[in-house]
């Protein structure tokens, strides 16, 4: 992807996901929020299971505790959050900062990796000339640019 086109879309997806930043601090109630709504909406096992399709109230107990359990299916989440009249809302929202501080985070590592390994030969010669950092810097752009 162009350059141009890259940072645009990076300036599209920061946007988008901005919402979302603060949800990342948010921690799912510790028996899954299929649960949670399912009680505190007053909703048996049994009426989820016949909106659900008319599932047996263990097939609904198991559905929960697989979203406890982090193993369930987007598909059967979104189906169990539409029987409780719940929208399914689902980003993929970076641990960094910002999209563009995860789009280098490869590049970044790289350049690191060279940069420091010159630097070390060039220390076993003596001939060490420092500003790693700026190196590294200019590094990174230099392997972003070529994407």
């Amino acid at each position: 992807m162009k350059a141009e086109f890259r940072n645009l879309r990076i300036k599209q997806l920061e946007r988008a996901l901005a919402p979302f930043w603060a949800a990342r601090a948010i921690p799912r109630p510790q028996k899954g929020w299929l649960r949670a709504m399912r009680e505190v909406s007053g909703v048996t096992l049994q009426v989820l299971g016949k909106r659900l399709g008319g599932i047996a109230p263990s097939s609904v107990y198991h559905l929960e505790q697989s979203e406890a359990d982090s193993t369930i299916s987007l598909g059967h989440l979104r189906d169990a959050a539409e029987a409780l009249g719940c929208q399914l809302v689902y980003a993929l929202v970076p641990k960094t900062a910002t999209v563009r501080e995860l789009v280098e985070l490869g590049p970044r590592s790289t350049a690191e990796q060279n940069v420091r390994a010159v630097e070390h030969s060039m220390a076993l010669e003596n001939q060490a000339v420092g500003g790693v950092d700026q190196k590294v810097e200019e590094e990174t752009r230099r392997i972003l640019k070529r994407r």
